[in-house]
């Protein structure tokens, strides 16, 4: 399976005109943002369990990080409630739930291989912060104001995903739980819509991309 996998082009997905698509495991469905690969891929989504969904005991070889968007997810390492940003490295086994229902955005098999740094982080102060940094990616949340505009230097590619308000980049609006992908050196300026914008932003990460061509392109 290929979605949005030329990752020489600028992507911005609409997640309300986006469908949800069922997974294997009864009550979670997922809107699909990128993704290669079948079951086990590299990919990009936002997932929502059914209240007392889960799934079955699994290892991410190739890491996990996600970012709780509503409810409660659950799994042997915590309970992590709206606004936490999780990140379980290569060779980490988690067994995820939800009995209450939640939803999240989740990137699975985009680590550094030798990564082990599993870590948890509450964002729901709405403050403006670095969430995790290597010399190989920078993940942050923010907080824009009212009307502010943001240069976005994605010079080693760059993901911004809307939490809550609005905003536009390159004449498009972006609304809550979009997702917009910038190419390895994209320079772009975005505007804070007028109640202003809280984002999700990873930058650097797809510099190792820059040589992927898909099959047929």
């Amino acid at each position: 399976m290929m979605i949005n996998a030329d990752f020489s082009q600028r992507v911005l997905v609409h997640a309300a005109d986006t469908e949800w698509i069922p997974s294997p495991m009864p009550g979670v469905d997922r809107k699909m943002l990128d993704r290669i690969g079948e079951e086990v891929a590299r990919a990009t989504s936002i997932v929502r369990y059914a209240p007392g969904s889960a799934f079955s005991p699994h290892t991410h070889d190739g890491g996990e990080e996600f970012l709780v968007l509503e409810g409660t997810f659950v799994d042997e390492y915590g309970s992590f409630p709206a606004g936490t940003y999780v990140r379980n490295p290569p060779t980490t086994r988690h067994t995820p739930s939800a009995p209450g229902g939640a939803t999240i955005l989740v990137k699975l098999h985009q680590f550094d291989p030798a990564d082990r740094t599993q870590m948890s982080v509450d964002t729901s102060d709405g403050a403006s912060r670095d969430l995790y940094r290597d010399a190989r990616e920078t993940v942050r949340v923010e907080t824009w104001a009212p009307g502010q505009a943001v240069a976005l230097d994605a010079s080693g590619g760059m993901e911004v995903f809307v939490i809550s308000g609005a905003a536009t980049e390159a004449g498009e609006t972006m609304a809550r739980w979009d997702w917009l992908r910038l190419p390895v050196g994209t320079r772009s300026l975005a505007t804070a819509g007028p109640d202003g914008t809280r984002v999700w932003i990873k930058s650097g990460h797809l510099a190792d991309m820059v040589a992927f061509s898909p099959p047929g392109s």
